[in-house]
Order: structure tokens, then C-alpha cells, then sequence
């Protein structure tokens, strides 16, 4: 058996991580960069320089290779796994052309221009003409044509941050299918770019074939470490470089998700529930189900935007008091918001959140809510109840996966910020009422990328095979029966009621102040 270690190097919103695993699944050793989510020269704009990502890489990796001296000459494989939908532009020569446009950015497209009569025409028929457009204003390469065409013409290639990476690791523009996640015209159902030059989504997304990355499954060798590349990262020249996938896409693999029995829950910036399925199928209609790190199979997903985002705004806002104590007692605020939450029950008295900070492209009137305020009511009761609003709008997605699926989701593995506490482990086994597995790792992402690369250097033979080697759960949190009947009436007799009876308000709000742009 070939021995060694994986690197997974993880680059999120915040933070990138160079990762190192064993074939075991042990994490061996972890450095990480932290640098701010993105700048903002206009409200709503959220872009970041790209060499802030590469040079973060760079400092990871150089920092875990002098913690880790002899164990980092036996890395045998380089895996990334990235955010999603964070597209850059770079010439031939791989040169950054213009600031990279983060999924976070809210700007919008005019697309002046309309889509032709037939597909039009298509989409009307379907109820989704308003959403086509939408998604079509949102494409930032529509954007870039519409306001700065020299930068466009000037682009060889438009790259997603995961296909940055690899040029950067190996100086080809390549791209694993299981990271084509974003304003781009990827047949999620075939995994490919469109074959025919009639197709809808190149006029959707406006991007020209030849701008766009050579794609390979999952597990493919793509290329290896070059001698620059060895000079800046520490990574021994002629490593090989294995595609992976998204970040939310390893999260699955890495929690050991293979099955629609299973799901996997990321209480991440973006809150998602995920399942592994061997045929496509669309949980919200329209909505597609996204490839996943397994070649041939799909990760059908149902996202609460912005929705642990939510976490730091309520602390940013309300918890102050724990910011400063957090900060004196040299831990995270959540761990002090997290002791809490065992203060309210189950309910929070009777306080519900309707999680739409950021509305999706089926209910783009969506607005937050927060209802059934009284005197009796704080600011923990508001951290409880975004918790528990998170959760209902995922338990929605999990009925909406089960009843397309034909299949009862029996129990959640869960990663992410948020699953690292106790409490709110406890609370979403209550709510969803299924016992939930958390991994023996927070770095989940990075984990299901390693897992990626044993499999892709032929250390294991099958996804299947590395899971049961790879993947350990640290705790099982089982649900409590009373708390979960409660949560069961709440969810059934009101959240499930408060979208319809305020869609129309919705609607007003944003016919008279204009915000929501739609």
C-alpha cells in the first residue's frame, strides 16, 4: 500500500487552511491564514484580490511544513476544495485581471438585451421566466461585458477560485466537475459544459466556451507541483495534484454521506443540507442538484443564504457583552452564547425567525422575520431562535429532498462552525428528530478533499472503502422526545404558515422602497 499524506489546502470566506491527513482520516497536522471576507468600493459589492488567496496558501503551507519538518516530505498528494461561485479573470499568461467578484456580491446585470423569443417563450410556460432572468442579471461575467468590456475581451479564461488554484499549483487551466458550482453554464445533469451551441445557458451566463476550464472528474491526477510553485509553497516539485471539489460538496464526502438515508448539514456562512444521490433530481424545482465529489453522482441541496452569517451578525449587533468577556477570557463569543442557550427552552418561548436574510430564486420577495415577541423575551431568546430558525428552514429542505428521493433521511452528519457545540448539536437532533453524528474533525471540507486524494493516488479503490477508513464520529446526539414534539407542533402549525401569510407583505415593502434590487 502506498504511504503518505494528502495535503488539502481549504480556502474559505474568511480563512484558508493547509491540511495534512493520514490514510486514516487522522488530521495530522493544520495551519491556518486568516484574511477579511472582501472589500466593498460600492454597497452591495463583495470582491477580494486573488493573490490574497494564493499568498495565503503559500504562508499556510510554509507554516505547517515548519511545524511538521519530516512528516511533510512524505506528502504524496495536493487536493483543494474552495468556496463557491468566485470567479476570476486572468489573461494567457495566467495574470489576474480585475479583482475577483465573491458569491457574497449582490450586484446585478441590466441584460438589456432579451433572451431569444423560443426560450423566452420556455420559461414562461414553466413559471420560471422571472427567475431566469434574475439568475441571468446575477451572472458577474454579464456584469463585466456590460461595464468593463476591455477587461472581458482581454480574458482568456474565466476561472472559478478551485480552477485558480490549480493553475497556480500547475499551470494548467483545469477544473474538476465537482467544483463547477456557480453563475456558469455547467449541465449540472450531464456534468459537463453544454455540448450544443444553442443551448439556454450560454446566453443565460454569457460566457464564451473557449473562456472557460478544461473539466476532469473527481480523483483525476491533473498535473504536479512545478519547481516555482515549490519555491513559494514548501511542497516537494513533482507532488501530484488531485481534483477535487466545492467546499460544501467535500463537507458531504468528508462526514460520510453516501446515500440518501444519509444527509449532511453544513452550519456554515451558507447553511445547506446536502444528500448523496446516484441520480439527478431537483429538490426545488428548477433548482439543480449539484455534482458531487463522487464521479457520476450528485449532491441534490436545499441553502439557507446567509445563514451562520446570521451568527455574526446577531453578535455584531447584540452580544457585546460577550465580545468583551470573549475577548478578556481569550475563547470564541459563541462558546459563551453557546452555555446560554440551555437558559431557553425549546420554542424560545414562543419566539420564531423565518431564516430569508438573503431570498432565493424561488421566493425573490422573501424578506427575514422575526414574530412572536413579548416582555418576556432577550437577546439569548433571539440567539436561540436563529439557531432554531435555521434548522426549520432545513428541516423544510429535508422533506422537500425526502419527497423527490422517495427516501426518509434516517440520520444527519453535521460540520461546520456551529457543529462544534454541544447545544446546537443537541437542538437540531431535537428538531429534526434523528440522531446526528458529528465527525471526529471540524475541517470536514478538507477531510472529504484527502479523502478525494487517497482515492485518486490509489491508496484506496472506492469512495465507499476510504469513507469506512477515513471517517469517524466523535458523538452521537440522540433526540429528546418531549423537545422534538414541541418542535414538531411549531414547525407544523407555524413556520410552515408565516412565508404565505407575509409574501404579500413582502412584495409591498419591496414595491415601495425598492430593496430588495430584483
Amino acid at each position: 500500500m502506498i504511504d503518505g499524506y494528502i495535503l488539502s489546502i481549504d480556502c474559505g470566506t474568511q480563512s484558508i487552511r493547509a491540511l495534512m491527513f493520514d490514510r486514516l482520516g487522522s488530521l495530522i497536522g493544520k495551519e491556518k491564514v486568516e484574511f477579511e471576507p472582501y472589500f466593498s468600493i460600492h454597497p452591495g459589492w463583495a470582491e477580494q484580490n486573488p493573490e490574497i488567496y494564493w499568498q495565503g496558501a503559500c504562508t499556510a503551507c510554509m507554516g505547517l511544513k515548519e511545524k511538521l519538518k519530516e512528516k511533510w516530505e512524505n506528502i504524496i498528494g495536493v487536493v483543494v476544495t474552495t468556496q463557491r461561485d468566485t470567479g476570476i479573470n486572468v489573461d494567457r499568461d495566467g495574470n489576474v485581471l480585475r479583482p475577483a467578484i465573491t458569491w457574497l456580491d449582490q450586484r446585478m446585470a441590466k441584460c438589456c438585451e432579451p433572451l431569444p423569443i423560443y426560450d423566452n417563450i420556455a420559461f414562461t410556460t414553466v413559471g420560471m421566466q422571472r427567475a431566469v432572468e434574475i439568475t441571468r442579471r446575477k451572472s458577474k461575467a454579464n456584469w463585466i461585458k456590460e461595464n468593463q468590456p476591455e477587461i472581458w475581451n482581454n480574458t482568456y479564461k474565466y476561472l472559478l477560485l478551485s480552477g485558480y488554484f490549480n493553475y497556480k499549483l500547475t499551470g494548467k487551466f483545469i477544473d474538476s466537475t465537482g467544483s463547477q458550482i456557480g453563475h456558469l453554464p455547467f449541465n449540472y445533469k450531464k456534468q459537463s459544459w453544454p455540448k450544443s451551441n444553442s443551448s439556454y445557458r450560454w446566453k443565460v451566463f454569457g460566457i464564451e466556451r473557449e473562456k472557460l476550464s478544461e473539466l476532469v472528474n473527481p480523483g483525476t491526477i491533473i498535473g504536479e507541483i512545478s519547481k516555482e510553485t515549490s519555491k513559494i509553497t514548501g511542497i516537494k516539485e513533482g507532488v501530484k495534484v488531485i481534483a477535487s471539489g466545492s467546499d460544501k460538496g467535500c463537507e458531504t464526502l468528508g462526514v460520510g454521506c453516501l446515500d440518501l438515508e444519509a444527509s449532511s448539514i453544513s452550519f456554515g456562512t451558507t447553511a445547506t443540507i446536502q444528500t448523496t444521490s446516484s441520480h439527478y433530481f431537483e429538490p426545488i424545482q428548477f433548482m439543480p442538484a449539484y455534482p458531487s465529489v463522487i464521479p457520476g453522482y450528485f449532491n441534490p441541496e436545499v441553502e439557507i443564504f446567509r445563514g451562520y452569517w446570521m451568527i455574526s451578525w446577531f453578535k455584531k449587533e447584540f452580544a457585546e457583552k460577550e465580545m468583551n468577556e470573549a475577548k478578556n477570557k481569550h475563547v470564541p463569543p459563541e462558546e459563551l452564547l453557546n452555555e446560554r442557550l440551555g437558559e431557553i427552552p425549546p420554542g424560545s418561548h414562543g419566539l420564531m425567525l423565518q431564516p430569508y436574510w438573503g431570498p432565493g430564486l424561488k421566493m425573490p420577495d422573501a424578506k427575514g422575520s422575526i414574530i412572536g415577541f413579548g416582555d418576556i423575551h432577550t437577546r439569548v431568546h433571539i440567539y436561540r431562535a436563529i439557531i432554531e430558525g435555521i434548522n426549520y428552514g432545513l428541516i423544510d429542505g429535508m422533506e422537500k429532498i425526502e419527497s423527490k428521493s422517495k427516501t426518509r433521511i434516517s440520520k444527519i452528519m453535521v460540520s461546520g462552525g456551529g457543529s462544534q457545540s454541544d447545544s446546537i448539536c443537541q437542538i437540531t437532533a431535537d428538531m429534526f428528530n434523528r440522531p446526528v453524528y458529528r465527525g471526529q474533525t471540524y475541517e470536514a471540507s478538507g477531510l472529504g478533499a484527502a479523502v478525494n486524494g487517497f482515492v485518486g493516488i490509489g491508496v484506496y479503490n472506492s469512495y465507499r472503502e476510504a469513507v469506512l477508513n477515513m471517517v469517524h464520529y466523535s458523538k452521537v446526539f440522540e433526540p429528546d422526545l418531549d423537545s422534538a414534539k414541541v418542535y414538531k407542533s411549531l414547525y407544523e402549525r407555524v413556520y410552515k404558515r408565516v412565508y404565505p401569510r407575509l409574501s404579500g407583505l413582502y412584495k409591498e415593502i419591496q414595491s415601495i422602497t425598492g430593496y430588495p434590487e430584483i
